[in-house]
């Protein structure tokens, strides 16, 4: 045998450390999150799964807790990406004992351990919603603290406790001073939370009755005509009213039975509760439910929901893993014939398609779903045996064939693609993500849009991956025979593994994954052995009789083929158990040996019993084949013989044919003895009895000689397991000794261990390579048996947290452990359970994940896609681009390049794709939150800003058109809340104020109704609400008064005067509300808007500003609270940014970006201002050839920076004078600036966007 660095550059070998997993604990539940950076963590026992869903591999396994990982989050990436603050893949992890890793998962190192508790971490989360800091991960430390923790540093920012023991929590999307903890007992809201300190009040308390057990306040009893309501209806009528201030009283309510609690985010002031059979949707200006999801009787439980961004739908897993989709109905005036009552009373949440459940049984049960935050189209489920299946949600357009009692309406496809309409050849990619598969909901009063132009379509989920652990443990593993300089060319590292199901599962090493399952046996596999590289032995024994016999299977399979055959045929079905098999250094020879029976020898090539033990043979306690043998000798005796016959049978030939006829002759003798292998070696195996002694055996062909004995040691226990390797022979006994024999110098050594039982000792593979590897019941050893030293050591309850089963060396430097936890490690000798490098890591496929790259890589493969064409045609192959870098990072970028689906590719190379398409489409690409943000209001706002000056309406009103009829493309997500456009805002207010109005089961909830349709301006509802107020309330005379002056204001000087007056003095006095009102009914909302901000009430004066203001004033509002928001203790400019995106402010937009060194933003935006023709409009041409300038440069730098001179030349010649000094530094001692690129070949300057010719030709770069 030949250690491999001897022959280098062969074959790739080197098997990275990795883990192969199983079943998962039951504290793992949770421990699983789909991350924006496209990857998926999951908790395996004390390790973390890195899984890549799009190829279904794991891709790194993280190991350093040693308690059981009970949470895992990803942090977000809604920050802008530069090269100081890069792609990286970073993710913090909490376990059962209270502490908290953030690990960097690319290099597998830990970035900081945090230790508060020692209890389970109940929730983690990271902030994600300030510029300042993007390390902050708030986590709740049972029992009842929030704590909050840099989690770069670990160092605690505060700490917070509450009376109720803290379930988890759950972030207001739209609102981050707003949270919600569930609790043990009810919910606590929080107002006033920000990073800066602890929460200063205790929250609003806030008890759930549960929803069955609530009669007060059941509908009364319906008419006789109607029918009786059924299943859903009714569970309605009982959750009128759910949330209560006082405690409930001890009947009223049961155990808090709230599995989960969410903040919508697709609209604002929304949450969810999941209970097992319903979920609510509850409006939180009124506390009131507004839509019940119920389950009929015979239905699953749910056990999870996640509500989606980007359109109003809910994901539900249930109890037997089916996972639903259910997406909002439209509240669009409803056909006459539908049930009235139904259309408007609820938020209906329509199951619209389904996944097939799994098989639950005892040990097998779903556990949980995460969905992917970019798309939302693909959801991953966990399952308690290590599975994890892969879902994609796929449209199909046109009709299909639905039956005709079902009432839902249609979904249609939207017309647009990636926040722009369709060209008409334009390629596009439906299934991207969930917003390009289906339209909005339609709103009350929106006109349905024209059938013609869109699709119905019907989704449908679809099963894309599976990932599949190991079954449970025990485990007996084996490693195929080691590699030779003789089987380098088709070797694959396996890795046998024989499970108590009886299959035997055999790995791949290289790449970590199952190469073949064969069903092998009936029961317990408990020994494996190879006979060559593709086909091994294995042995099982059933559970013995009440005589203590057993069945035993002896199998041999031939993995190539997957047959398998019994070994010993008929024999095996009544006999004493087989203890051990150990087969010949050649191969030729099987040992049998037996509990309470002689053993037997076979010859593996015929398959023949050549020797069945006397009945007095001594009972073997440990047995191992020599490695020595006399097959070279018989080889050349045999070569010997052949030539001699060779030379007599062509003595008589022709001399000149002699030489060639030898040769052949020899060929051909040789290939006859390889054929019917005639040779048979003389092979030994030492064995020693019950007291110690050791017997020496010989074997050739079918004789069996007995040699000498050696007598038992006396300083050894009874002898447990023998190695024998080279020279030296170990044994080991059942006291933990170890006796190390060089058998040349004939000296013997005993090492007294002191950890009891040596269960298994094994010699590493490779010449001269003496390391021997140890097993006792409490852990692993690797001794140097040279130096007769210990080299490392790994005990349970000391490094590890795991028993070890099994052990075998896979390399010559690797060795692979099968522990209890259900898990094989390969790890390095010195048995540190390390996390690998990803970079380093073998993959069968490959991933797209930019955040593997270097930094610099990462971002020049992003300024390759967005910069297409490059020299005017569209490219993937990154060669083809002047791009000065080593071409090991070239090669990763283009493996990145490559790993793209054909559609995204042939997407990416369209030239219909406008830059404002392929900017979000990248962004998408990369998993960037902030940019995806950014590029979705911009390109909705740049053009519905340009289409309104070619329809030369004045900009103001642009924002304002009639809702009847949108823009080509359509209305803003409501996701985004106040930066949609106002008239779509208002009828989203207007139509969730009458659902509220519906609901209101009490005299608050009127009063809140009635305020909101004053805001609102709906006068005649509010006043018919003020007169509902029962005489016996003291707020009875109040309303009514209100009552009547709402019905006779006017717009008289007097009265407006004296009314205004009331207001400011209500305002001065505390009561804002009330005199925000009345600024409202005389129509001076401007001014309660102002009052709101000085007050602090941004979101609501922004609130107010969108559904009562004209554009003009409305503009001023927002553009105070996009200040307000830039200031340095808001600090919050991104989203200042979108607020006047949504205004149309688009230069300083340009200015913010550029000032906020966002260069690549910048540029990219101020030129897709430039294509749209929306940015010389007010501003002085100097102001904007400045902007344009210093913008275009600083990008052309960082393209310099990033290697990518073909791009920087590009940019600098389009920036006119500022980037003339950059071009003369790009091409010093070349002959000068290239012709075609000098500022001169420009129009008139970068401000006139010409014909298309023009920009194809400035906008010819790109990164790789």
């Amino acid at each position: 045998m030949v250690v491999l660095k001897m022959i280098p550059y062969t074959v790739n070998i080197k098997l990275a450390a990795r883990t192969l997993t199983g079943t998962l604990n039951l504290q793992n539940k949770p421990a699983v999150d789909w991350g924006w950076q496209g990857l998926i963590a999951q908790g395996c026992h004390s390790s973390i799964l890195i899984i890549d869903p799009k190829t279904t591999q794991t891709i790194q396994v993280l190991e350093r807790h040693k308690a059981t990982v009970v949470k895992v989050k990803w942090s977000r990436e809604n920050y802008h990406h530069s090269l100081s603050s890069p792609y990286s893949l970073r993710l913090a992890s909490g376990d059962a004992s209270g502490k908290i890793i953030v690990w960097d998962v690319v290099s597998g190192t830990a970035h900081c351990e945090i230790q508060e508790h020692s209890k389970p971490i109940q929730d983690l989360e990271w902030l994600w919603n300030q510029d300042a800091s993007r390390d902050l991960l708030l986590a709740v430390h049972p029992p009842n603290y929030i704590v909050l923790w840099n989690g770069d540093t670990g160092t605690k920012l505060w700490k917070k406790s509450y009376a109720e023991n803290i379930l988890s929590f759950s972030f207001d999307p739209f609102d981050p001073s707003n949270m919600a903890l569930l609790t043990s007992e009810g919910i606590v809201f929080i107002n006033d939370f920000t990073p800066a300190k602890p929460p200063g009040s205790t929250g609003k308390k806030v008890y759930i009755a549960s929803p069955h057990a609530s009669p007060a306040h059941n509908k009364p009893a319906p008419a006789p005509t109607a029918p009786a309501p059924t299943g859903a209806k009714k569970a309605l009528n009982k959750v009128k009213v759910l949330i209560t201030n006082e405690k409930p009283t001890a009947e009223a309510v049961t155990l808090n039975d709230c599995l989960q609690l969410s903040y919508l985010p697709s609209k604002r002031n929304h949450m969810l509760l999941l209970y097992p059979r319903e979920i609510l949707i509850l409006d939180l200006e009124l506390s009131q439910t507004v839509g019940v999801v119920a389950i009929e009787r015979s239905g699953v439980p749910f056990t999870q929901v996640i509500p989606c961004a980007q359109r109003d739908a809910l994901y539900c897993l249930h109890e037997n893993g089916c996972i639903t989709l259910r997406v909002c109905r439209s509240t669009t005036a409803p056909d006459e014939a539908a049930d009235p009552e139904q259309s408007s009373q609820e938020l209906v949440y329509d199951l619209r398609s389904q996944c097939d459940a799994i098989r639950v049984t005892k040990t097998v049960r779903p556990y949980r779903m995460v969905i992917c935050p970019v798309s939302e189209n693909s959801a991953g489920l966990t399952v308690s045996d290590g599975r994890v299946m892969l879902w994609e949600l796929k449209a199909h357009t046109g009709r299909l064939p639905t039956n005709p009692g079902s009432s839902l309406s249609p979904l249609y496809s939207p017309v647009s693609f990636c926040g722009a309409p369709l060209a008409n050849n334009q390629k596009r990619i439906q299934e991207l993500s969930l917003n390009t598969m289906i339209s909005q909901t339609l709103i009350a009063g929106e006109a349905p849009p024209p059938s013609s132009s869109q699709q119905e379509v019907q989704l449908k989920f679809l099963l894309t991956g599976l990932l599949s652990g190991l079954p449970l443990p025990p485990f007996a593993i084996r490693m195929c025979p080691p590699l030779t300089t003789k089987n380098i060319n088709h070797y694959q590292p396996l890795l046998a593994v024989g499970t108590s199901n009886g299959s035997v599962l055999v790995y791949n090493l290289t790449s970590g994954l199952l190469h073949k399952e064969l069903s092998v046996h009936s029961c317990e596999v408990r020994g494996i052995e190879w006979v060559s590289l593709t086909s091994f032995l294995s042995f099982a024994t059933s559970t013995p009789n009440n005589m203590g016999m057993v069945r035993n299977e002896l199998q041999h399979v031939d993995l190539p083929t997957g047959r398998c055959f019994a070994f010993r045929g008929e024999r095996g079905t009544d006999e004493p158990a087989i203890e051990m098999i150990k087969v010949s250094h050649l191969k030729q020879y099987l040992v049998v040996v037996f509990r309470d029976k002689p053993l037997e020898l076979w010859d593996i090539r015929t398959g023949t019993l050549l020797r069945e033990m006397a009945k007095n043979f001594p009972t073997v306690t440990a047995l191992e084949w020599s490695p020595s043998h006399n097959l070279k000798s018989l080889k050349k005796k045999q070569m010997a013989a052949r030539e001699a016959m060779a030379r007599q049978t062509v003595s008589d030939a022709e001399p000149s044919t002699v030489e060639s006829s030898v040769i052949s002759m020899m060929q051909d003798a040789e290939s006859k003895s390889e054929t019917s292998q005639a040779i048979s070696a003389r092979e030994h195996f030492v064995f020693t009895d019950t007291d110690g002694q050791v017997y020496h055996i010989t074997v050739e062909g079918n004789a069996v000689k007995d040699g000498a004995r050696i007598p038992p040691d006396g300083s050894m226990g009874s002898i447990a397991c023998i190695a024998w390797k080279g020279d030296t022979l170990v044994l080991g006994d059942v006291d933990g000794n170890l006796n190390f024999w060089d058998l040349k110098a004939r000296l013997s050594r005993g090492i007294p261990t002191h950890r009891g039982w040596v269960k298994k000792i094994r010699f590493a593979p490779g010449k001269g390579n003496q390391k021997l590897l140890v097993m006792y019941t409490d852990g692993v050893e690797v001794w140097d048996t040279k130096e007769v030293q210990m080299v490392s050591s790994m005990r349970i309850g000391r490094n590890v947290n795991y028993r070890v089963l099994d052990i075998d060396w896979c390399t010559s430097d690797k060795v692979v452990l099968a522990s209890d936890d259900g898990c094989i490690r390969v790890l390095e000798m010195a048995m540190k359970s390390a996390s690998y490098r990803m970079d380093e890591q073998d993959l069968t496929d490959p991933v797209w994940c930019p955040y593997l790259l270097l930094p610099r890589a990462s971002f020049t493969l992003k300024a390759f896609l967005l910069l297409q064409p490059w020299s005017g045609t569209f490219t993937m192959d990154i060669s083809q681009v002047d791009y000065n870098e080593k071409d090991e990072i070239k090669g990763l970028i283009q493996e990145q390049l490559n790993s793209l689906s054909n559609d995204m590719k042939s997407v990416l190379q369209d030239p219909e794709l406008s830059l404002l398409q392929r900017c979000l489409l990248v962004s998408r690409l990369f998993g960037d939150e902030s940019d995806l943000q950014f590029w979705s209001v911009a390109s909705h706002y740049l053009q519905s800003f340009a289409q309104a000056r070619l329809l030369s309406v004045p900009t103001a009103e642009a924002l304002q058109h009639d809702v009847g009829q949108p823009g080509c493309h359509g209305y803003l997500d409501i996701c985004h809340d106040t930066l949609c456009e106002s008239g779509y805002f208002q009828k989203f207010q207007l139509d969730r104020v009458h659902l509220q109005e519906v609901k209101r089961s009490s005299y608050e909830h009127t009063k809140k109704c009635a305020d909101q349709l004053l805001l609102l301006g709906q006068t005649d509802r509010a006043v018919q609400l003020l007169l509902e107020t029962s005489a016996d309330n003291s707020s009875y005379y109040c309303d009514s008064l209100k009552a009547c002056l709402v019905t006779t204001i006017t717009s008289s000087g007097p009265s407006q005067s004296t009314i205004k007056l009331v207001a400011t003095n209500m305002i001065a006095n505390g009561k804002l509300a009330e005199g925000v009102q009345l600024l409202c009914l005389i129509d001076k909302a401007a001014d309660a808007c102002r009052y709101l901000q000085t007050y602090g009430e941004w979101n609501r004066a922004a609130w107010l500003a969108k559904v009562r203001l004209n554009p003009a004033e409305s503009s001023d509002v927002l553009k105070r609270w996009a200040e307000h928001l830039c200031s340095p203790q808001v600090n919050q400019k991104s989203k200042a940014m979108l607020v006047l995106l949504s205004l149309g402010c688009f230069h300083k937009v340009g200015e913010m970006l550029h000032s906020m060194r966002y260069f690549d933003r910048a540029a990219l935006f101020i030129e897709a201002c430039l294509k749209c023709g929306v940015m010389e409009a007010n501003d002085s041409t100097n102001i904007l050839l400045s902007l344009i300038g210093a913008a275009f440069v600083d990008y052309a730098r960082l393209l310099r920076s990033l290697g990518l001179r073909e791009g920087a030349a590009l940019w600098a010649s389009r920036a006119g004078g500022p980037g003339e000094q950059l071009m003369e530094e790009l091409f010093q001692g070349e002959g000068g600036t290239p012709e075609g690129l000098t500022p001169a070949n420009q129009e008139t300057g970068p401000g006139v966007s010409g014909e298309e010719g023009d920009e194809d030709r400035k906008f010819a770069i790109v990164e790789e």
